[in-house]
């Protein structure tokens, strides 16, 4: 099955449908997000349109049933795709606010008791004792690698952020050995060769910690340590605050095992802040 969204599809022909399939269209159109749980009469009883109709749709955009579009659906929405708003089924449909509110501790409740069993403390014991440490993060992960990099930079030194934007990582992995430490920040929609820099590190016995979402379960088995913070929202967009709270943590037991040496460090950063005025003072 061609896995161009249906959304696009609709965009590219729309101006050559039928009336009646325009109107079937706008309302897919509408309810992207939660596309899979609609079937082909609800589509047609919503968009005051024949059950036929919605069908000549589907088929026009390259489908063979309506089903065939529902599971694409399903499959995007579960890979992270953003589909479309919508503020989704339940307690708090119509209030969107309350249902990412409720969405949000759902994600924490779940991350924290995937790090409940001390695999959290393991991850920030082996990054405190690393002589140097890699983090490593692509596309959406490039954030949360760039966060977690710059809540280590407060605590010690050799701590960098790779990929360097126009480069590549040879060479900035070359260095890396046993004695140091690579943290692989990999949510899903992944660029292709995450599973190569994987093998590649294992290859040269680097510790890898692994930060992702369930999809991560794959590579569990080839890491260090993995540690996971779900992503899901009902909005059509991922969500990352239980990854940058698990960023936090992570961070924060760290600071936990070298306390007088992390202090020492960031009294050292503040006196750079204030020799080069790199800070608003404070009101």
């Amino acid at each position: 099955m061609n896995e161009v969204p249906i959304g696009q599809r609709i965009d590219r022909q729309y101006a050559a449908l039928s009336p009646q399939e325009q109107r079937a269209a706008d309302v897919v159109l509408d309810r992207l997000d939660d596309l899979a749980v609609y079937s082909a009469s609800e589509i047609a009883q919503l968009s005051g349109v024949s059950k036929a109709t919605v069908s000549r749709l589907v088929r026009r955009l390259g489908y063979e049933d309506f089903a065939q579009v529902r599971a694409q659906a399903k499959l995007l929405r579960g890979l992270g795709s953003p589909m479309g708003t919508s503020s989704g089924p339940g307690e708090h449909a119509g209030d969107p606010l309350a249902a990412h509110l409720a969405a949000e501790q759902r994600n924490l409740e779940r991350m924290g008791a995937a790090v409940a069993d001390g695999r959290l403390e393991a991850a920030a014991r082996l990054l405190a004792d690393a002589a140097q440490i890699a983090v490593i993060g692509r596309r959406n992960s490039y954030p949360v690698a760039l966060h977690l990099r710059q809540q280590l930079a407060q605590i010690r030194g050799r701590v960098t952020v790779l990929p360097v934007p126009g480069q590549s990582l040879g060479e900035d992995l070359a260095d890396l050995g046993p004695q140091d430490a690579a943290v692989l920040i990999g949510f899903r929609r992944r660029p292709p060769g995450f599973s190569a820099l994987i093998e590649a590190l294992r290859a040269r016995n680097v510790p890898v910690v692994l930060i992702g979402d369930t999809s991560l379960e794959p590579w569990r088995d080839r890491v260090t340590h993995a540690l996971s913070a779900p992503l899901d929202s009902p909005s059509a967009f991922d969500s990352y605050a239980a990854a940058m709270s698990l960023v936090n943590l992570l961070a924060t037991a760290i600071l936990a095992r070298h306390t007088r040496q992390g202090r020492t460090r960031v009294s050292t950063i503040t006196t750079w802040y204030d020799d080069l005025d790199e800070l608003e003072a404070p009101r």
